[in-house]
């Protein structure tokens, strides 16, 4: 039986200082660049605040927030304190995006690929009604997963970055054990170079969720949004999802 969602990694807790080695925020330019145009083609004006449900380290919001005002939403305390940093200006809160409630809506709701870690259909629902919910009418949502189910393959993926005195390198695998169910696994392998030199290994297990494209669409559906399916330039599957006019 794999954990639940949201089972804390590794680099989402005690290694999260090392979160900017492992994803630069330079790398997320292009793909922001292209959210934020597509939220400006989608949702009726005015488009000003923009909450983003797992935000994790900043990277997106670092690049999104020249055109609206963010408001952050994660689990991680560790990811926030790495974001705050690079995102002094934006609103930071801590919380799960499958239930927290705000008390007040904004023109838009982004999830990038924290949605990854909604296992179960529950879950997904969860994270797709707390976003409706935040969401005003008019307004629109945008989910990235990273596959969907049809678009799933096994794959292995390297990177890394320097710092001042220190630099990390990483090892992915993602896999699916059983293809019946909702789930495959991601691992990774850090090798951390400190400011004394030493090299330091890390073993770290991620379990992310996987559904079929026509379930992302009912669940939508059931929630109140109205989706369609778009595609980026990395060929993701988005679904970007409007509130109708007339919603509460």
């Amino acid at each position: 039986m794999l954990p639940r969602a949201f089972i804390m990694t590794k680099i989402y807790d005690e290694l999260s200082e090392w979160w900017p080695l492992m994803s630069a925020p330079a790398e997320y330019a292009e793909e922001a660049g292209f959210f934020s145009g597509l939220l400006k083609q989608t949702v009726r004006p005015p488009l000003k605040q923009v909450l983003e449900l797992g935000s994790g380290g900043g990277n997106n919001a670092s690049y999104l927030k020249k055109d609206f005002s963010m408001t952050l939403v994660d689990l991680s305390p560790g990811l926030l304190k790495v974001s705050e940093k690079l995102n002094p200006e934006c609103e930071h809160l801590l919380g799960d995006m499958r239930s927290i409630r705000l008390g007040r809506q904004f023109d838009a709701v982004f999830v990038h690929d924290a949605v990854m870690y909604m296992c179960t259909a529950d879950d997904l629902r969860g994270a797709m009604l707390t976003a409706f919910i935040h969401c005003r009418p008019g307004g629109a949502a945008l989910f990235v997963p990273d596959c969907v189910r049809e678009t799933f393959s096994p794959t292995t993926d390297h990177g890394g970055n320097d710092a001042a005195g220190r630099a990390l390198r990483y090892l992915e695998w993602a896999y699916d054990p059983d293809p019946g169910d909702s789930q495959y696994i991601v691992d990774y392998v850090y090798a951390m170079r400190g400011e004394d030199g030493s090299v330091k290994i890390e073993y770290d297990r991620h379990i992310n969720g996987i559904f079929p494209r026509e379930s992302w669409l009912q669940l939508l559906r059931e929630v109140g949004f109205h989706p369609q399916i778009l595609k980026d330039n990395y060929d993701r599957e988005l679904f970007l999802a409007a509130k109708p006019a007339n919603a509460r």
